[in-house]
């Protein structure tokens, strides 16, 4: 996948400062207030810093968790996974492909048929629907 490389500046001036937060510095939103969270229609989740498609809705599911939830990327080239030891804790870290913008994390806890959840942050994502 091809890397889109901004300066800081430019990512300052292309996205709000949630989504700067979220994206560029490894931040997370408060739960259940995202504006993706409950989003049902199906379309298209793309990453908000790139336009990069990310997931489809027909594999998004109510976690419970509050952040949006995906059961698989749209293509394995989208996410990047990393180990994060952040919060003292020890988790994967899911970033964008193309920008490397942090989208959220992945747990092993989700349902079939990966058994794995996604959880993104509503600020590192863009909808589009059908």
């Amino acid at each position: 996948m091809e890397k889109i490389i901004k300066s800081d500046a430019e990512w300052r001036a292309a996205l709000d400062p949630v989504q700067y937060h979220v994206l560029r510095e490894a931040g997370t939103e408060r739960a259940f207030a995202g504006e993706l969270t409950d989003e049902k229609r199906d379309g298209e989740f793309r990453c908000a810093g790139c336009g990069t498609t990310l997931f489809a809705s027909d594999t998004k599911f109510d976690s419970g968790s509050g952040w949006p939830s995906f059961t698989a990327p749209a293509d394995s080239t989208v996410v990047e996974e990393h180990t994060d030891v952040s919060h003292g804790m020890v988790r994967t870290e899911v970033r964008c492909g193309a920008c490397e913008g942090h989208l959220g994390h992945v747990f092993p806890d989700g349902p079939g048929p990966t058994g794995l959840r996604y959880c993104i942050n509503s600020a590192a994502l863009a909808f589009d629907p059908d």
